[in-house]
């Protein structure tokens, strides 16, 4: 094996432990920030629910007349934030949004075990304004940010007792559920889910794509170094074993190296040369006698 090939084996070696680190720190770097981007995102689609309830709240409730024979849940603040919300998943299938509440009028807000868990956490930690965290389902690990749910004094009006509340929403409800929250109680909690496969699947693609590049990065990188390497260091040392070579079969009768600079190779070729001048000169002092 000749002088370069062993040092292109010593810098493959060595740009492969330094891509072998990269690649382990740069995975658990970028499945973080993943999972940070996600949560991110997850705040924004929170706040944009919010935004529908308040919008509901303050704009359309007051246009429908509370002794209307009929009941329209489209003015419920939690209902338009949930039906806002699924419109949005038709773009975006993996987020999901729940109205998670413990004593619910509509059923479908009612809220399971570890969303109960959760609305328990906030009642537990009343000046916590978020919640994040991860939790295992049957399709893998979900990763979810919650905000608490409080009863204001306009709730009220509907959720307090039976018999203050509108007259069409009980008829389509019924008196079961939904009464008997306190004013300023966390009632429930709106928590955005997403599944783990989806920050999992940013930072894979991201990882792919980082990887690559260092990959090209490294072999220009190596074949460069290769030729400063070849021009530099062999082409020069090559010579020098060439000229080595003929003096030791007794020819004097070649050009002298170039020896221009101040670094070790021009010092070496110098050297080469002075000593070729005085086996010269001795070898004419020699055929003289």
């Amino acid at each position: 094996m000749n002088l370069q090939a062993k040092f292109s084996l010593i810098f493959l070696l060595i740009f492969g432990v330094q891509l072998a680190v990269a690649g382990y720190v740069c995975d658990g770097f970028l499945q973080s920030s993943a999972r940070d981007q996600v949560i991110h995102q997850a705040r924004l689609m929170m706040e944009s629910s919010l935004a529908a309830r308040t919008y509901t709240d303050q704009q359309i409730k007051p246009l429908v007349n509370r002794n209307d024979p009929v009941f329209h849940p489209q003015v419920v603040p939690g209902y338009a934030a949930t039906e806002h919300f699924n419109y949005f998943r038709n773009a975006y299938p993996e987020y999901s949004y729940k109205e998670a509440t413990l004593n619910p009028t509509n059923p479908r807000d009612r809220a399971v075990d570890w969303e109960a868990d959760v609305v328990k956490w906030f009642r537990d930690n009343p000046d916590k304004n978020d919640f994040s965290g991860e939790r295992g389902t049957p399709m893998g690990r979900s990763l979810f940010l919650a905000r608490p749910i409080k009863a204001l004094a306009s709730c009220l009006v509907c959720h307090s007792t039976p018999d203050v509340a509108p007259a069409n929403m009980v008829k389509v409800y019924g008196t079961a559920n939904g009464f008997g929250w306190k004013e300023n109680e966390i009632i429930g909690a709106q928590i955005v889910s997403v599944p783990m496969a989806l920050p999992i699947r940013m930072a894979d693609a991201a990882y792919r794509q980082l990887m690559t590049y260092l990959v090209v990065i490294a072999i220009v990188t190596l074949v460069v170094l290769n030729l400063a390497l070849h021009f530099a260091v062999i082409r020069p040392v090559r010579r020098f074993s060439v000229m080595a070579d003929e003096i030791s079969k007794g020819n004097l009768d070649f050009p002298e190296l170039p020896a221009t600079g101040k670094d070790e190779i021009s010092v070496l070729a110098g050297s080469f040369n002075r000593m070729h001048r005085s086996l010269a000169r001795a070898m004419k002092m020699l055929d003289r006698k």
